[in-house]
């Protein structure tokens, strides 16, 4: 009997849950064979992550927002979890629909399967076949679902044997899906550059970064500088981009005199320099932690884009991601003299892949969405007027100096202590200007000038201390700081969006 047609009555499932367990396990199993065919035809052609791409693109600022606040680097875990829960009840109801007309089942994937090929074959750079991993995990389906209803069917859907060889079934069905999934994921790694980072050496500095001098570090403050395992990642690539080295390439092109290109290899005969930079998201609420500080090992882009050699008029430097990801950053940023780097090396390693091995952009002073591309590929020098990177379009502002803010790190908000004595303290940060006073104020009361922390240079934050003594009773604390330009933080309250937030960092605190 032709798969889609209508069921005489041996194909009745007496249970919809047993249908629905149907449906699941075939788009599990959907899923585990398409992380394998994407091994040939690339990770992101999976039907996951080429659908959860999408979804990054496409999703309004303020849910990006909520996403980052609520579950912060750990959004895009958030969403993958919540796409395959919403798939599993997808899959349910197509089980359950399949039972009563096999034609319903059929339908189900291939609308599955017309979401997923369009998602994989539009992403950027997308390769010929990117739709095969999505058909072929859909043919599976098919399949699977039609052996599993068969197994969950009359005529002895009653006895205790079906039920143990449905639920066989549907258990080498999850088991296939878990393989094939792991599988796919173990072949992607073993093509990814984990073994080719392994074995990259770094050049050394022609010039060191000045030391962290002593007192840098305040106790109960959060790290001078940030491990590498412990620095924020806020993105939009579902998994890392896998770039090998030996066939990465940098073109600077557009409006400029003489386009160039280099490979990895020319890129570490440059001149290197390290300087410690810290970096921040401008998705950090007042308070957040979506900020680091790092050591960075780099070649300065204003040679680069010196050589290429700007025209007039060209104020803005795209730079675009190996994923197509675009940020556009001032031209006049990348030439003024900071240490904007074409990065390399971080906290004395290779970059790790999840921070753009093997190069990335680090420019102190603004946020990274307008100038810190991972996996970068590309730069073309164009003008803000001719063209919007990645974020304008969703809100957020074209250009974006990072403000200056403060944070209290201890006490921590809603911890007791005891009278006496109290160290507050936290960190500033007022890139590439440098902070020159931080305040905290007790219950509303008058300012007090707190102690600040050495630090390297006006490029990174600087910790700061306060001896406060304190008294028994609940007491509200705030913190301002004061850059070295004489501007004092602001107090008025504005989101993350579209170019920053503000407003002074407030803790409670009971005393007693």
């Amino acid at each position: 009997m032709p798969f889609g047609a209508a069921r005489p009555q041996y194909w009745r499932v007496r249970s919809s849950v047993r249908a629905g367990l149907a449906g699941v396990a075939s788009a599990a199993v959907a899923l585990g064979a398409a992380e394998l065919v994407a091994v040939v035809t690339g990770s992101l052609s999976a039907p996951l992550l080429a659908v959860g791409g999408v979804v990054v693109d496409n999703v309004p600022a303020p849910v990006k927002d909520f996403g980052i606040r609520v579950f912060g680097v750990h959004d895009k875990t958030a969403l993958i979890v919540g796409t395959l829960i919403l798939l599993a009840a997808y899959a349910y109801g197509v089980g359950v629909a399949a039972a009563h007309r096999r034609a319903f089942g059929v339908a189900g994937i291939g609308l599955f399967a017309g979401i997923g090929v369009a998602a994989a074959v539009t992403r950027h750079d997308a390769g010929l076949f990117a739709w095969l991993p999505t058909v072929a995990g859909a043919a599976l389906a098919v399949w699977v679902l039609h052996r599993l209803l068969e197994m969950g069917s009359k005529p002895q859907a009653s006895s205790g044997d079906d039920r143990r060889r449905f639920l066989k079934g549907v258990g080498w069905a999850a088991g296939l899906a878990v393989a094939g999934g792991a599988a796919g994921r173990f072949l992607t790694s073993r093509q990814a550059v984990a073994e080719a980072r392994d074995h990259v050496v770094l050049p050394a500095a022609r010039q060191a970064p000045p030391p962290v001098p002593a007192g840098a570090q305040v106790p109960g403050v959060t790290p001078y500088v940030s491990p590498n395992k412990d620095f924020y990642r806020i993105d939009t690539a579902l998994i890392p981009p896998q770039v090998d080295p030996s066939t990465w390439q940098l073109r600077i092109h557009g409006m400029v005199r003489k386009p160039i290109t280099i490979t990895w290899e020319q890129l570490l005969q440059r001149p290197m320099i390290e300087r410690y930079v810290t970096l921040a998201c401008v998705s950090n609420e007042v308070g957040g932690d979506l900020i680091g500080n790092a050591l960075w090992l780099g070649t300065p882009i204003k040679a680069l884009i010196d050589e290429a050699g700007p025209l007039p008029g060209a104020d803005q430097a795209v730079q675009r991601s190996v994923d197509g990801w675009t940020c556009g950053t001032p031209t006049e940023a990348l030439r003024d003299g900071r240490d904007a780097l074409l990065t390399i090396g971080m906290n004395g390693q290779p970059l790790p892949v999840e921070h753009g091995f093997p190069v990335r952009m680090v420019v102190p002073g603004l946020y990274g969405y307008v100038s810190a591309c991972k996996w970068i590929t590309e730069i073309e020098l164009t003008r803000f007027s001719d063209f919007d990177a990645y974020w304008v379009p969703r809100g957020w502002s074209a250009q974006a100096p990072i403000k200056t803010e403060s944070r209290i790190d201890t006490p921590r908000d809603g911890s007791t202590r005891s009278p006496g004595t109290v160290m507050v303290g936290g960190v500033a940060w007022a890139q590439h200007t440098g902070i020159a006073k931080v305040e905290v104020q007790v219950d509303g009361g008058p300012w007090e000038e707190a102690t600040l922390a050495a630090t390297v240079s006006s490029d990174t934050w600087r910790q700061w201390s306060y001896q406060w003594q304190a008294t028994e009773g609940d007491h509200r604390l705030r913190v301002r700081a004061t850059d070295r330009n004489g501007v004092t933080q602001t107090s008025t309250p504005a989101p993350p969006a579209p170019d920053g937030a503000s407003g002074w960092h407030a803790i409670e605190v009971r005393i007693g």
